[in-house]
């Protein structure tokens, strides 16, 4: 069951799949138990965050250096800003919780924690949100995965 786990949690850490295939193939494949395939795939999804909100801004800056990369996070950060600022204002912390926790493709932990980084978002304030919505994501995922939700 514990290498189950550590599979389940290693899946779960990586960005195309996130908890949104690990949790599905744990309550397939592995057949586990759903509290368990919870657990598993959340602790496994909140760990990439931790790195990513406390070393993409380092490793930009370190980028940065150089004209290309110099020029593709200007372009970053102005696009980004510019299409979502005035939202992120809006909704703050509600935003990127909702942003997170919606088990589309490309809004999970990894998407969450870039934004946060983006918009320049200290740790200890997207950390939480980036984990709440990482559980209700999960929540999400574990209940239409058993079938207690569908979506349309």
């Amino acid at each position: 069951m514990i290498n189950d786990g550590l599979r389940i949690a290693l899946l779960s850490a990586l960005p195309i799949t996130e908890l949104r295939g690990a949790i599905p193939i744990a309550l397939t494949i592995y057949k586990m138990p759903a509290f368990s395939a919870y657990i598993f795939a959340v602790l496994g999804n909140i760990v990439p965050a931790i790195f990513l909100l406390l070393f993409l801004k380092p490793f930009s800056e370190y980028l940065r250096q150089w004209y290309y990369f110099d020029i593709f996070f200007e372009w970053l950060f102005k696009r980004t800003r510019r299409n979502t600022e005035e939202k992120f204002e809006k909704y703050g912390a509600l935003f990127l919780l909702f942003f997170v926790a919606i088990p589309l493709p490309l809004t999970g932990a990894w998407t969450g924690s870039a934004a946060a980084f983006i918009f320049g978002i200290r740790f200890w304030y997207a950390f939480p949100t980036i984990v709440g919505g990482v559980m209700i994501a999960g929540v999400i995922v574990t209940l239409a995965s058993l079938g207690v939700i569908s979506f349309i």
